[in-house]
């Protein structure tokens, strides 16, 4: 099954009575925008769509929309997901042109990180994905970063992360004090010994007594 390919219809019932209707019928409200076009309000199959959205890549990539005989080319910019029940009840789709730069957020896969966890440091992650700015053709279905040889005090920052040929960080072309931290390693708080949770025990005691 092709989990980036949707088939959608156009949907003329507006409302939130129809919305909810539409969600009975296992169906999802979805709206398109932007190209310079006219938004458009679609319905797609809940099945289709809950599986799909399992995949960490299909937040991050191009994905075909088969609305009646137009392939339109999207990427997912929001999703409202109901708090309990396994549904999704809206999607928002930004159509992408080939030549016209998009900005999206990328997943990051942090690798090695048992380099630093055999030392008995805690990796941390400060980011879990990263905004960039790229063509549709360059938009990478993740970014990696290696943590081997990451240090206590020396986090990695957005402009230590080598991204793929033809994609920027949106956060770094703001500036230099936009230069986040990606990921840290910090050392475990060590428990208290023995003698200072018995001094602390003691304090306790004399302050209730006074």
């Amino acid at each position: 099954m092709d989990l980036y390919t949707l088939d959608a219809e156009v949907r003329t019932d507006m409302g939130k009575g129809a919305s909810r209707r539409l969600r009975h019928a296992n169906l999802v409200p979805a709206i398109v925008y932007g190209a310079g076009q006219e938004p458009v309000s679609i319905t797609l199959t809940h099945n289709k769509v809950w599986r799909a959205q399992q995949e960490e890549g299909f937040y991050s990539h191009i994905l075909t929309l088969n609305i009646g005989k137009k392939k339109v080319k999207v990427v997912i910019k929001d999703m409202q997901r109901h708090p309990y029940k396994e549904q999704v009840m809206h999607l928002d789709f930004l159509r992408t042109d080939a030549k016209t730069e998009l900005h999206t957020s990328v997943p990051i896969h942090f690798i090695n990180e048992e380099e630093v966890t055999k030392a008995g440091n805690i990796v941390v992650h400060n980011l879990n994905e990263i905004e960039v700015a790229c063509l549709p053709k360059n938009l990478p279905e993740f970014i990696e970063v290696d943590v081997a040889n990451l240090e206590v005090g020396h986090p990695l920052h957005l402009s230590d992360i080598a991204l793929p040929k033809g994609v920027t960080s949106v956060e770094l072309s703001k500036g230099e004090s936009h230069d986040a931290a990606v990921v840290s390693a910090s050392t475990p708080k060590a428990a208290k010994s023995s003698d200072e949770e018995e001094a602390a025990e003691g304090d306790a005691e004399v302050a209730t007594e006074e």
